[in-house]
């Protein structure tokens, strides 16, 4: 059964990733690097503090605390105890698949890109729900930052949907801690 999983996921990595154009490389690149997206992530910080002044830094330290758990459980755990190879080491996709600059890494169970996007963005649809309007729109974020992997040639399909449902899992745990805190330092400060 693991084997006719992991083909499926091989067999639509090696379909999705087919579909490129010499033109579109670069663009696909830049919008894989986290740098790319500093103004998307100084418009959600001055958003944040326009709807939640008042929780504005409880909002930013789960965000916080989201990216920095789910990049460190996909990265530093799941990842060396896996093994799974990133595509583009695979000798076996040689000449067969598409890469575009870096390789990244050696191994690529789970994305850590599609846990800390989904992640983020699941976190602040929970933190923000009613508050900003147009809030569901932003997971096109982490669906756009994702499919960049598959298009580079660093994850496979079941790479990026693990990971952002470990990103998503970890945003519920965040989104629990941070409510469980404030709750209890509100508490304390009225006593």
């Amino acid at each position: 059964m693991i084997e006719t999983l992991k083909n499926w996921d091989e067999q639509l990595f090696l379909w999705l990733n087919s579909f490129h154009a010499d033109w579109l490389d670069p663009i696909i690149f830049q919008m894989t690097e986290t740098s790319t997206w500093i103004p998307l992530y100084a418009v959600l910080i001055y958003l944040i503090f326009k709807v939640d002044r008042a929780n504005a830094w409880w909002v930013l330290g789960g965000v916080a605390l989201t990216i920095l758990a789910a990049d460190q459980f996909t990265s530093g755990f799941l990842k060396p105890l896996m093994e799974r190879l990133r595509p583009c080491h695979d000798p076996r996709w040689e000449g067969i698949m598409h890469n575009y600059g870096r390789c990244g890494g050696l191994y690529g169970f789970v994305s850590s890109h599609a846990a800390n996007t989904f992640g983020l963005v699941v976190f602040l649809s929970l933190k923000l729900k009613g508050k900003l309007k147009y809030l569901p729109w932003l997971f096109l974020y982490p669906v756009v930052v994702s499919y960049t992997r598959i298009y580079l040639g660093v994850h496979y399909p079941f790479d990026i949907f693990l990971g952002a449902v470990i990103g998503a899992i970890v945003a519920w745990i965040s989104w629990f801690i941070i409510v469980f805190v404030k709750r209890t330092l509100i508490k304390q400060a009225l006593k």
